[in-house]
C-alpha cells in the first residue's frame, strides 16, 4: 500500500511535498489532522507543518481505508484506534516466551 509510494527520503516534509507524494491536496491534508489524531505534524517557528515519514504513511493508510475500502472519517478513525490497542504477533511471542521462562523459573524454586 503505502511502501508502493515512491518518496525521497527525508526526515521531514513540508504539506506541499506530502500533497504530492500521496496525491492529496492540502486542504485535505489539515482537515484529516483534525479528524485523526495520529497524524501530528511538527510546527516549525513560522509555524509550517512538517510531516515525519510515519505521518506520511499514516496519510496514505487512511486514504486507502477512505477511497478504496470506502470506510467513512468514523469508520477509519474507530478502524485505526482498534488496531493500535491490539498486541501485534511478535509481542504475544515475547510474552509466551517469558512466560514460560518464569514457569521454568517457578519449577526450579519448589
Amino acid at each position: 500500500m503505502s511502501s508502493e509510494v515512491k518518496r525521497p527520503k527525508k526526515l521531514y516534509y513540508r504539506i506541499g511535498e506530502v500533497s504530492a507524494i500521496t496525491g492529496v491536496p492540502s486542504y485535505v491534508l489539515r482537515f484529516w489532522e483534525g479528524e485523526f489524531p495520529s497524524i501530528k505534524p511538527q510546527r516549525t517557528d513560522s509555524g509550517q507543518r512538517l510531516y515525519r515519514p510515519v505521518d506520511v504513511e499514516r496519510i496514505c493508510e487512511i486514504k486507502d481505508l477512505l477511497h478504496r475500502q470506502k470506510f467513512t472519517i468514523q469508520g477509519a478513525r474507530q478502524f485505526l484506534r482498534r488496531r493500535e490497542k491490539l498486541p501485534s504477533d511478535d509481542l504475544w511471542e515475547a510474552l509466551e516466551s517469558v512466560k514460560k521462562e518464569l514457569r521454568a523459573i517457578r519449577k526450579l524454586l519448589r
